[in-house]
């Protein structure tokens, strides 16, 4: 059986009329959370995931990438993470997306990123609450579907304002909030702060999710005792590790994910449906990105070998001579566990 973490991390997390089916869910992250990517997180277990950041003008005014962004991987529950800086953008991009399938939408009050927030989007928001409500208020009130938010502590030290925004969110009809634990300042430098998140926690009585350096059962469990946060997300820690959030609900024991950790079969799985998804040339370029965190995780030491399987494998545009270096990485990686046996 698999292994029961002390929290009821695999309790399904109500939200509004739907609901994840665990409490681990895996963080909408650009240019990782695409179809293939959450496919495979849910295929192994993640309570919930949710789709890369749309940018909802270009999304409304027809752009490719975005339009790609917004597809369905096919799965029981299909969240969509919309940002923007104009209600009326947000709100006909809910619409569209709604239309399109959607079962839930996010709005991003979180991203740090200075392309983003340059803009006046992402974390930008939180500098002005009124703005960052006129949103909220544009996207709930355009869709008869669960609207969630996602934020950041703050801008910056002189302005932990999430618990105001988390009460406002709350009073605008917003079904759950997830906090990252940093101020947009921080980027993602120092330690997330989960007890901070605890003032959210006091400020509204929604569905309640930390997300910041969540990367061990053991992080999962300190993180909601210090929040009393209902669920956790898991974002960079599950690059090259797309089975991570469903191990850290039980899905897994240790063993089972010790396995799965040191298996090619899902890396190639991967691979090709990022091929079958995107076409070969952008599919191959697209891929390389996620061999190179998957190779990373192997802990393989610079050997010429190693080092010459893993250039094949970030280098080459044949698929069979990728796989072929990516098999070869991992028979490498189980002699040498072998071998420290």
């Amino acid at each position: 059986m698999p292994d029961k973490p002390a929290h009821d991390l695999g309790a399904p997390l109500p939200i509004g009329p739907v609901a994840a089916r665990n409490r681990i869910l895996l963080a909408p992250m650009s240019g990782v959370t695409d179809v293939p990517f959450r496919r495979l997180a849910w295929e192994h277990g993640a309570g919930l995931v949710v789709s890369e950041m749309v940018a909802s003008e270009a999304f409304v005014e027809g752009e490719a990438e975005m339009q790609l962004k917004v597809q369905s991987a096919g799965l029981p529950l299909h969240m969509v993470q919309l940002a923007g800086r104009e209600a009326k953008w947000m709100a006909r991009a809910a619409k569209a997306v709604e239309y399109a399938g959607a079962d839930i939408i996010d709005i991003n009050m979180g991203c740090p990123a200075k392309r983003v927030t340059t803009g006046y989007s992402g974390s930008a928001l939180m500098r002005d609450l009124d703005h960052a409500q006129s949103l909220i208020d544009a996207v709930v009130g355009s869709v008869s579907l669960p609207v969630t938010l996602k934020m950041r502590l703050g801008w910056d030290d002189n302005s932990i304002n999430a618990p105001e925004l988390a009460h406002r969110a709350e009073n605008s009809g917003i079904r759950m909030i997830t906090v990252h634990g940093r101020t947009r300042c921080q980027f993602y430098k120092g330690k997330a702060d989960w007890k901070r998140v605890s003032a959210v926690r006091e400020a509204t009585g929604l569905p309640l999710v930390v997300n910041g350096d969540i990367k061990s059962r053991e992080d999962a469990e300190e993180a909601i005792a210090q929040s009393g946060a209902d669920a956790v997300m898991v974002g960079r820690a599950a690059y090259g590790a797309p089975w991570l959030p469903g191990y850290l609900a039980g899905w897994k024991t240790a063993e089972q994910f010790s396995k799965l950790v040191q298996n090619a079969e899902p890396v190639l799985q991967h691979h090709s449906e990022i091929l079958e998804f995107y076409g070969h040339e952008s599919g191959v370029r697209q891929a390389r990105k996620h061999l190179g965190w998957y190779t990373d995780n192997l802990n393989l030491p610079s050997s010429s070998q190693a080092q010459s399987l893993r250039r094949i494998a970030m280098t080459s545009f044949e698929v069979r001579e990728i796989h072929r270096a990516i098999t070869g990485l991992y028979e490498l990686a189980g002699e040498l566990q072998q071998e420290a046996a």
